[in-house]
């Protein structure tokens, strides 16, 4: 457990990332409608934040609930919204597209990626959904700018996927497992301590860090919680 584990906060706003990085976060996923679990950030929320901290920034690029990227006019307009999220300043992403069959939309995504010029980016939760995760991860494994997969080791959440994350974190360097596991969906501080054991090292918290629900806004002082519970402390 020497390495720092990576600790990601959801951010809605500049008053959630001012909070997140004064208590210790390392990275935000900025997103809008939290209602939907997470949907695309306005250009100016993210000029604004991305003026406020310094800490690492990845931007959510989903349209709509659900983990379909629509037909070709919807991928062509999430194109062009990931072009005005570059240019107002965000420089990582997050996304993930699923066919009606379970399996990765390859060209949703290709598509997408294509428009990040090479930009860091993380698949979210929607592996979670696949219907084969070994797949998936293996039809990914060359795009550029893939560095993260974004899980919780089952739909349900990391109560029930924890042992597929730790069989996962054990296939580093096998095709398609090269990219770091982030845990996150249901992740609660009872999980850090057999996740960090099996290597794993980056974290994702969102309802962990607001005490009084996603009503309310980020709480530094639950983010230093998890800061000090991942530091070992």
């Amino acid at each position: 457990m020497s390495k720092r584990a990576v600790l990601e906060v959801i951010a809605l706003d500049v008053e959630d990332a001012v909070a997140a990085q004064a208590g210790g976060a390392d990275r935000l996923e900025l997103v809008t409608e939290m209602a939907a679990d997470g949907l695309t950030p306005a250009p100016a929320t993210v000029a604004a934040v991305r003026a406020a901290v310094d800490i690492d920034l990845r931007v959510m690029l989903r349209p709509a609930d659900g983990f379909a990227a629509g037909g070709p006019e919807d991928v062509e307009r999430l194109v062009r919204v990931a072009r005005e999220l570059r240019d107002a300043g965000a420089d990582q992403f997050v996304l993930g597209f699923l066919a009606p069959d379970g399996a990765v939309d390859l060209a949703a995504v290709e598509s997408v990626v294509g428009a990040l010029d090479g930009c860091a980016w993380t698949f979210h939760r929607a592996i979670d959904r696949a219907a084969d995760r070994d797949a998936l991860r293996k039809q990914l494994a060359d795009l550029p700018g893939l560095d993260t997969y974004l899980t919780a080791g089952a739909a349900a959440g990391v109560d029930e996927g924890l042992p597929t994350l730790v069989a996962e974190a054990g296939r580093r360097g096998e095709p398609g497992y090269d990219q770091t596991v982030l845990v996150g969906g249901g992740l609660r501080l009872k999980h850090v301590r057999p996740l960090r054991n099996a290597g794993i090292d980056a974290f994702h918290i969102g309802g962990a860090a607001r005490p009084s629900g996603w009503e309310g806004p980020v709480s530094e002082a639950a983010v230093l919680e998890w800061r000090r519970a991942l530091d070992g402390e």
